[in-house]
């Protein structure tokens, strides 16, 4: 029992942007569990695929807590913007801290057991780690080295997105011994590509956005809100051009791509353009979207070291409160709404990302609300 409520479920989410799909995934875990506490642990205004967020993160937070959301808390940018295993470390460990006794996510297999089996191989069988490694030194990228240490293990292959963040998910939780369920939940066609009915895929929505198409029926709220240009390439160049000895301090810039990046800067005109030039087989389109991002936001390795000293709430309704007021004093961290309320090296960084966001979408009210913007409360 968590006070007045049977559970508190997480869910981990991106809300690029917030879409009908996920207003089902809501909708689901109530009907699971009618008499709970859900808290979303959202990334902000950038994303773990490397992308822009067609939606800030504060109208993030008043969508999901209009559709039935209790508690919204941030992912910080450090976390946001990297590999599954270190964006679910960052997730896992916020959602610990507030008392979290499940999390649901979708997942293509449906099959947690499947998952979880999964996950504990990689956790508990050194072998394991072993042979990705030898996929890897054979010029394969992280992805494919999994699949195929997998085969070995007499798993099929596991290559859809969220059925691979979910073992992140699960690993997390198995190394650090937490008191969290992972539940899944089936993500069909209904709600995940392939333009079926009125329920779109964020991908499908972004790009109608970009075809400046409209999106008024795949969403709930004022269209408007939506941000149609987020193309970044020539603050991009800029950057790698005018700092070019430091490319190899950037977090992501590993295994001298430094070199090829700047081999091509100067000849390319588009994002894709300079990616395509980039990519190697060792380089998936993911990792050099978020190697970009690094770039663009100057994040150097070292700063990816950085302890995570806050948990920050962008908004909450009634019960959400009630909930963080029943537990915020037995939480180790400071939960925080606004800057001044730490003084934190992480917190610093999120800044300058976002201050970064509001020029690349044309919108100085971001950085302003960084500073100024009450939590919503609904």
């Amino acid at each position: 029992m968590f006070g007045d409520f049977m559970d508190v479920i997480g869910i981990i989410c991106e809300y690029n942007p917030f879409h009908k799909g996920h207003i089902y995934h809501i909708k689901k875990v109530k009907e699971m569990y009618p008499n709970s506490i859900i808290i979303a642990c959202i990334s902000g205004n950038f994303t773990e695929r490397g992308e822009i967020s067609v939606l800030n993160k504060w109208d993030k937070t008043n969508i999901a807590i209009d559709n039935g959301v209790d508690l919204v808390v941030e992912l910080p940018f450090v976390y946001a913007t990297q590999s599954a295993d270190k964006f679910a470390y960052a997730s896992l460990k916020i959602l610990n801290e507030l008392r979290v006794n499940k999390i649901v996510f979708g997942s293509e297999c449906n099959d947690i057991e499947k998952l979880k089996s999964v996950g504990n191989v990689q956790i508990n069988n050194p072998e394991f780690e072993k042979i990705v490694k030898e996929h890897l030194d054979t010029g394969n990228n992280y992805p494919t080295s999994l699949s195929l240490a997998l085969k070995r293990f007499n798993f099929d292959k596991i290559d859809s997105p969220n059925d691979l963040l979910g073992i992140s998910y699960i690993k997390e939780i198995i190394k650090n011994d937490y008191s969290i369920e992972p539940i899944t939940i089936k993500r069909t066609n209904n709600y995940h590509g392939n333009n079926t009915g009125n329920i779109l895929s964020g991908s499908e929505i972004r790009s109608l956005i970009k075809e400046n198409k409209s999106v008024k029926q795949y969403i709930t709220y004022d269209k408007n809100i939506l941000y149609k240009n987020t193309e970044y390439f020539k603050l991009l160049k800029y950057k790698i051009i005018t700092d070019s000895k430091n490319l190899k301090n950037i977090e992501g810039v590993d295994e001298g791509i430094e070199g090829r990046i700047l081999k091509y800067i100067n000849s390319v005109n588009s994002l894709e353009e300079l990616i395509n030039k980039t990519k190697t087989k060792r380089y998936t389109y993911n990792k050099i979207n978020r190697m970009f991002i690094h770039i663009l936001t100057n994040l150097e390795k070292n700063e990816c070291n950085l302890e995570l000293d806050y948990i920050r709430v962008l908004g909450f309704n009634e019960n959400g409160k009630k909930y963080l007021n029943n537990i915020k004093k037995d939480i180790s961290r400071p939960i925080i709404t606004k800057y001044k309320d730490i003084n934190s090296p992480l917190l610093e960084i999120e800044k300058r990302a976002n201050s970064i966001y509001s020029l690349i979408v044309n919108d100085p009210n971001i950085i302003t609300e960084e500073f100024t913007k009450p939590i919503y409360k609904h």
